[in-house]
């Protein structure tokens, strides 16, 4: 199933807050059945089986995860990698939020006290790394 992520879509439909609890559930460790993916998300978000089987056949229509007959069961595997959809998604941030230049954000989070002591360390050794 690795070579799946492989595949990727190259622009994926838009995943939802509850698709992305599936994913994050998949991307740790898979391939996996719908049963063991909601024994990861069920509980803390009270949902059923039924509710984590929708969201893996809406996330197989949008192309993002996998599925492989395993008997009487199937297996989904990620089709996205996780580092491309969150640079897609912060992507789609900045420009829909802050005109496409990621300062305002920045700066919006600054002003916020959204940014912690080690959250600004980090973004300044960056900063200094692509000089």
């Amino acid at each position: 199933m690795e070579d799946d992520v492989a595949e990727e879509p190259d622009t994926p439909e838009r995943i939802s807050e509850a698709e992305h609890a599936v994913m994050e559930a998949l991307w740790q460790r898979s391939p996996l059945t719908a049963t063991e993916v909601c024994e990861q998300v069920c509980a803390p978000r009270g949902w059923s089986l039924a509710t984590v089987k929708t969201l893996l056949s809406r996330l197989v229509a949008k192309q993002a995860v996998a599925t492989e007959p395993d008997g009487k069961r199937f297996l989904y595997s990620p089709r996205i990698a996780r580092e491309a959809y969150v640079g897609t998604e912060s992507r789609r941030l900045v420009d829909r939020l802050f005109g496409g230049r990621a300062a305002p954000l920045f700066a919006h989070l600054a002003e916020a006290d959204a940014l912690s002591e080690d959250d600004i360390a980090e973004i300044e050794a960056l900063l200094k790394a692509l000089k």
